[in-house]
């Protein structure tokens, strides 16, 4: 069972998503709150997946992801959005956001990016990632990413592109023939080595140094 914490301001967010998870099999919507209750709510219930408000009136969103991925072992945190801004985006992602739902997304599409992001996959929506594209030109430059990259082995490269796929790790194991526990410690090497804070930064970081059109050893395919 997939244990699902929702952080809003608005109750009706909170109740409808408790509503539409609750009614997903596997999955049950433990507890829902307003940002200024989210952290002591997240210790007493302890979810696997915390769908947070990016922006609340009562207490700043990326504050609190900071605060959770500061603990031992904290859930897989994706920011609830509207995407009108994209500063926020990429703060959240540099603070280790695991991907972004829109708050109207499809009610039927709504479970299976929760068992994504359980997974260890990563969930970004087609107007997320067009809002990383417009500001990845304030990010760090290729050439200073090229000395991180480069201690990857190739198995781990292999692994990176995959995971920029938005792939979980039971995915990339059935891809690569390995365990899921192997390819969630080889995820933990790429990301000590390219020292980000999570999966979304590791994925925008290959973006940026031209190896989604690579193969594992970032030789570029024609």
């Amino acid at each position: 069972m997939i244990r699902v914490l929702v952080v809003d301001d608005e109750a009706l967010i909170r109740s409808g998503f408790e509503l539409i998870l609750n009614a997903v099999g596997g999955i049950e919507v433990v507890a829902t709150c307003g940002g200024g209750q989210a952290v002591d709510t997240m210790r007493r219930a302890r979810p696997d997946v915390v769908l947070l408000d990016i922006r609340m009136p009562d207490t700043d969103g990326l504050a609190v992801l900071r605060e959770i991925r500061s603990m031992t072992e904290p859930p897989v945190v994706a920011m609830l959005t509207t995407f009108d801004s994209d500063e926020y985006v990429m703060t959240a992602l540099r603070s280790g956001a695991a991907g972004f739902i829109l708050k109207d997304t499809e009610p039927e599409q709504l479970g299976q990016l929760v068992r994504t992001l359980a997974a260890g996959g990563v969930v970004l929506s087609p107007k997320a990632s067009s809002a990383i594209v417009r500001a990845m030109p304030k990010e760090s430059s290729t050439d200073e990413d090229m000395p991180r990259l480069i201690l990857l082995t190739d198995r781990e490269r292999e692994v990176l592109l995959l995971v920029a796929e938005g792939l979980s790790n039971a995915d990339i194991g059935s891809r690569v023939h390995l365990s899921a526990s192997t390819v969630k410690d080889h995820v933990s090497a790429i990301l000590t080595k390219l020292q980000v804070a999570g999966r979304v930064q590791a994925a925008l970081l290959a973006q940026r140094a031209g190896l989604l059109r690579a193969g594992p050893a970032g030789r570029r395919s024609v």
